[in-house]
């Protein structure tokens, strides 16, 4: 049975309370409703006579308000409540107990239920007061749980963030770095993306921009393993094709039975020479900006970390560097996403298009409004995660 109605004495801007009703007396059920309609209060009354006929109304309809008689033919007691709590935990419960159940009603509450009421005991107003408290302290519960689930995501996105996102460690190098990170998903942890940058012996400047596969704390943590293995090895020596088959190593131990893999690109910057070495695995290549515009530099490709074991080789590829310019190394977030009405993918080439129409600006605020842009391109669309890293060396690059 459904009724949509106002009680007899309902004030003007009374909310609308959608009250679900359990109870397989018919009897009892048209008392709660003669009851309801003397409260005052405005409601959307839904009655099922089983916990399987309610299980699928809550299912699919939303309600503030359940109430709950304990004596059912599928289920009894605090089983009831347990149950229907399980289903609908941010819901209100009130249980309707009998004249001679005097610790059923405890008990319940015990189990979860916001409040009870005795049948036969139960006047207008103190129904009409019961419905209302119990949902305002439902709706006071949902907040803070939603709340603490918030300052949860929020202090394990910092620790991931420490992980994936560390300082540059930079001695004397005069390269500013940019980097910004973004997860896919609205509330997500971070993800699988990771970079980094120090500056190693004779002044070179080493980076990574790495991608592992998947999304959520799985991917962040192998993520977080691989950066910190890239910056330990780079500190202690290694260097391209070493380095890489040292991290897939490293990968292949720490993904346990997740056929993950992880593509990364590697650089090194040499201001004195006025060169970068470059080392794909599975990445796409950087961009180049200088005084010219901005462009998509040609690498030599390796396949990426993890996809199957064995001898693999990854090539080098040097890049003469003009004396002033600056290199971006980021993620597929950055392309692909689609593009206005069209729906068509971004790609390299709509995002050198894009590029090309920013203003000049200090590098960070480009890469943010690169980010924006990007973003409102997309239209709202689900994206992947998103990590650039910007180096810019020399006096900033002026537009052609």
């Amino acid at each position: 049975m459904n009724a949509t109605t106002t009680g007899r004495f309902a004030a003007p801007h009374e909310p609308t309370y959608r009250i679900l009703l359990i109870e397989d007396d018919l009897g009892d059920a048209l008392l709660v409703e003669e009851l309801l309609h003397d409260t005052g209060l405005r409601f959307e009354l839904t009655t099922r006579t089983t916990l399987a006929e309610a299980r699928a109304e809550l299912a699919a309809t939303p309600i503030d308000c359940i109430l709950l008689d304990l004596h059912l033919p599928d289920v009894s007691g605090t089983d009831a409540v347990t149950t229907v709590r399980s289903m609908a935990p941010h819901t209100a419960v009130i249980v309707l107990t009998g004249l001679a159940e005097a610790q059923a009603g405890p008990d319940a509450m015990a189990a979860g239920a916001q409040d009870y009421l005795v049948k036969g005991k139960v006047e207008a107003d103190l129904l009409h007061r019961t419905v209302r408290y119990a949902v305002y302290r439902s709706e006071t519960e949902r907040a803070s749980s939603e709340a603490q689930a918030a300052r949860l995501r929020a202090e394990e996105n910092a620790r991931l963030e420490r992980g994936l996102l560390p300082q540059p460690i930079l001695d004397t190098s005069t390269v500013r770095v940019t980097s910004r990170y973004l997860p896919g998903a609205t509330l997500a942890l971070l993800g699988g993306d990771f970079l980094d940058v120090v500056e190693g012996d004779g002044g070179l400047l080493h980076a990574v921009v790495g991608d592992v596969s998947g999304h959520g704390p799985d991917a962040a943590a192998l993520g977080v393993c691989l950066r910190i293995a890239w910056r330990s090895l780079v500190l202690g020596g290694h260097r391209g094709d070493d380095l890489l088959h040292l991290m897939e190593r490293i990968l292949l131990a720490e993904r346990g039975g997740q056929h993950m893999f992880a593509t990364c690109t590697l650089l090194t910057l040499d201001q004195k020479a006025g060169t970068a070495t470059l080392h794909l695995a599975g990445h796409h290549e950087p961009l180049l900006t200088t005084s010219e515009g901005t462009r998509e530099l040609e690498a030599a490709h390796g396949i990426a970390l993890g996809i199957f074991s064995g001898p693999h080789r990854w090539p080098a590829t040097v890049v003469p560097l003009p004396a002033t310019g600056a290199l971006t190394l980021y993620t597929d977030g950055l392309t692909e996403g689609h593009s206005g009405a069209a729906n068509e993918r971004l790609g390299v080439e709509g995002l050198l298009e894009l590029i090309a129409t920013l203003p000049a600006e200090d590098p960070a605020v480009q890469v943010d409004l690169l980010i924006k842009e990007t973003h409102e391109l997309n239209a709202g669309r689900h994206s992947d995660d998103l990590a650039v890293l910007r180096l810019d060396w020399g006096s900033p690059p002026a537009r052609s």
